[in-house]
């Protein structure tokens, strides 16, 4: 857990997908209290509504926001002027913004919300578990400060150099995880056209997931190095994996593919 001191209180604007993942994230690991947040969402759900029911401040009126230090963006990123209106001088001159939207650069939203010092972070949803993984940037030291106090605790960080790298960052990680429950939905079809049960194809392709990652995590073994530890010369595996991996049409060139492809949709919605 990260030493660096979280300015508070926090003004979360949007609790969908994204923002209740951080909400259970910060519930998990306890770095944010009820008392520390603020939510802004028309159409609250489930997540923020315990969040409120717990003491956070649900919908308050804007001279309340003035008292936020940290502002957390988690909207979609067409809805992102919307919000500057509305937040227009509302906020207090020392608050900055952290950015969790695809494709807006910080030197827009800087501008946007009238110079504040802004991190742009891309975390994936499994913060919610307060074991996410999350890129961050940020030029001002105070922006990076509050971007490592929110995420670090629930996520494996990785400080970006570049803002560049945040498109690719997004197309890797951000979006990965639904690559990943791709795979497995597409494992679950395959079991059960091999004469598996639907329970029995769903049970096997989701431990299989769970229980491979965790040796990837616990081991910190290379890929490759766990791939030849299954994969017996002449056995089933490799047959599996000359398909998979059948040069230029394997794996790898579909899932570069994917990601050029998200890494171009970033850039759009910059």
């Amino acid at each position: 857990m990260t030493d660096t001191v979280l300015p508070k209180p926090i003004l979360l604007i949007g609790a969908g997908a994204l923002g209740s993942s951080m909400l259970k994230g910060f519930r998990i690991r306890g770095h944010v209290l009820p008392a520390d947040l603020m939510i802004l969402d028309l159409m609250p759900g489930e997540i923020a509504q315990e969040w409120a029911n717990d003491g956070a401040r649900l919908n308050p009126q804007p001279e309340e926001w003035q008292k936020a230090r940290t502002v957390i963006l988690a909207v979609k990123p067409q809805g992102w002027h919307a919000v500057a209106q509305i937040l227009d001088g509302n906020l207090a001159p020392d608050a900055v913004i952290v950015s969790v939207m695809a494709g807006v650069q910080a030197k827009v939203l800087s501008q946007g919300f009238s110079g504040h010092a802004v991190a742009r972070v891309m975390p994936t949803t499994g913060v919610a578990t307060g074991r996410g993984v999350a890129s961050i940037f940020a030029e001002k030291p105070e922006a990076l400060a509050a971007a490592r106090g929110l995420f670090e605790p629930m996520a494996a960080t990785v400080l970006l150099k570049s803002e560049d790298q945040v498109d690719s960052a997004t197309a890797v990680s951000g979006s990965g995880p639904a690559y990943v429950y791709a795979f497995v939905r597409a494992l679950e079809k395959a079991g059960k056209a091999a004469g598996l049960s639907s329970s029995h194809a769903r049970d096997l392709a989701r431990g299989t997931l769970v229980s491979a990652a965790r040796l990837l995590d616990a081991t910190g073994e290379e890929p490759d190095e766990l791939i030849r530890k299954v994969a017996s010369p002449g056995g089933t595996t490799e047959a599996a994996l000359k398909v998979l991996c059948k040069p230029g049409e394997g794996l790898d060139e579909l899932v570069l593919s994917a990601v050029q492809a998200a890494h171009r949709r970033a850039k759009e919605l910059g």
